[in-house]
């Protein structure tokens, strides 16, 4: 047998990931100074709540990985973050989670696709959200927010912002 990696896989070794784990702290660090809470969803999902944000209609349901537990229950990986946190919003909200709710993930997704330069099968994402206010100030916020957290990574960015609604208010 010849040990090697899966394709589109990669091992994080000590000096990547204490790279990573900095990167990872400092968004940690400044979602945190506004406000924003940590979440980690489930990396199992159903595959019928991963399936119906797209009514069956994207292209990315090609790209799960499904699978079938001992209950026969049809399973698969999250994709992303969005569909696990509508989850936890519907499950919680009002409940153990109050509204509006700041939120931040950072985890792994996984997607069957292609794999090709820059594009992985497992690989990171990060999310930040607001449910449960509908304010353009919170849109001023997250851009403010990417701009010192790109300045706190040493990063120099331009940030172009073009919507007349609230460019308007």
């Amino acid at each position: 047998m010849k040990i090697m990696n899966v394709k589109g896989t990669v091992d994080s070794l000590p000096s990547k990931e204490i790279i990573r784990r900095k990167v990872v702290n400092t968004l940690t660090d400044t979602f945190e100074k506004y406000g924003y809470l940590p979440l980690d969803t489930s990396i199992l999902c159903y595959y019928d709540l991963l399936a119906s944000k797209y009514s069956g209609g994207s292209e990315i349901l090609k790209e799960v990985y499904t699978l079938k537990d001992q209950g026969d229950r049809t399973l698969g990986l999250r994709y992303d973050l969005t569909v696990p946190f509508s989850k936890v919003i519907s499950m919680n909200a009002g409940k153990t989670i109050n509204l509006p709710f700041k939120r931040y993930e950072i985890g792994k997704v996984f997607r069957d696709g292609p794999v090709k330069t820059g594009r992985a099968r497992e690989f990171y994402q990060c999310d930040v959200d607001v449910v449960g206010i509908d304010n353009r100030y919170i849109e001023a916020e997250q851009i403010l927010m990417a701009i010192n957290t790109y300045r706190e990574l040493g990063i120099d960015i331009y940030v172009k912002y073009n919507n007349r609604k609230l460019m308007s208010g």
